[in-house]
């Protein structure tokens, strides 16, 4: 890097990044915690911080983003959790402010973005329990309104239909509670699923939760699936097969594409590494029926 770069970053100030989560979810869920910690290994040498603010509404996202414009608190903004015809988009494209996109190029406009392919995801998922024999399937997905919940869940739709299987879906908020209950939901059902899909790890425990609870076997009566595969996947009793992400490495790719930002480059729209299925003790064969 040289001198004319090292001038500009010395200039900047932190990078912005708001959330909107009650705040007791969001101390629980490790997803954003590890992108900061990978934005955060690839920004600190160049003397750069991510400023974070949990919020409860949307509204208060854009309140404080043109807070941060209008007192030249940030350098720059990253967007997540996106939906369509977000308003965070529309002003960041409007802003002088630079500004990234966690989420589909789609909804990012002409932002540029990092980006998971969520529908090849979601057949990886799909297509390893259908290999284990599983015809009845369910997927508990997160707040229907964001647009990666909107591609897993036309993916998923499409899977069902091309393999004609049985499935549902139910909606949750990513906490562990909303997992909890969604399985319960499934367990009482009249044609209860073999498998379930959770849109994240807290949902996923806390639809272990449930199912043992209930006293079933896992995975002999029913199998669990995690997205993103945290530590507390790992950790859980049983451990817990999941779609694994290496989110640091996001955080990392959305970090790199910042600099280039911040030193007057142009970003590109990048797509991260491919999720994996990570086969432990909650997947197994579909039970005999």
């Amino acid at each position: 890097m040289g001198p004319d770069f090292e001038q500009t970053i010395a200039q900047v100030r932190p990078i912005g990044l708001t959330l909107f989560r009650a705040s007791e979810i969001y101390g629980a869920e490790p997803f954003y915690h590890e992108l900061i910690a990978g934005i955060d290994r690839v920004v600190r040498p160049a003397g750069l911080s991510v400023l974070l603010r949990v919020l409860a509404t949307r509204e208060e996202e854009i309140l404080q983003l043109e807070r941060w414009q209008r007192e030249h608190v940030v350098s720059a903004f990253i967007l997540v959790d996106v939906v369509d015809h977000d308003e965070r988009v529309s002003f960041a494209e409007r802003s002088s402010i630079p500004a990234i996109v966690i989420g589909a190029p789609a909804s990012a406009k002409a932002l540029p973005a990092v980006w998971t392919n969520d529908a090849l995801t979601m057949r990886e998922a799909v297509d390893r329990l259908v290999a284990s024999g599983h015809r009845h399937l369910a997927h508990v997905t997160g707040p229907i309104e964001l647009t990666h919940t909107e591609s897993r869940v036309e993916a998923f739709a499409a899977l069902v239909d091309a393999l004609d299987l049985d499935a549902v879906s139910l909606t949750g908020d990513y906490s562990r509670t909303s997992g909890f209950e969604a399985m319960n939901i499934l367990l009482a059902s009249e044609r209860r699923p073999t498998a379930v899909i959770f849109d994240s790890d807290l949902m996923a425990l806390g639809g272990l939760d449930a199912a043992q609870q209930a006293g079933l076997r896992i995975p002999e009566d029913i199998s669990v699936v995690a997205w993103d595969d945290s530590a507390q996947c790992q950790l859980s009793e049983p451990p817990l097969s999941a779609l694994s992400h290496d989110v640091q490495r996001i955080g990392e790719i959305a970090g790199e594409e910042l600099l280039e930002l911040l030193a007057g480059r142009p970003a590109q729209t990048r797509e991260a590494p491919h999720a994996v299925f990570i086969e432990r003790a909650t997947s197994g064969p579909a039970p005999v029926e």
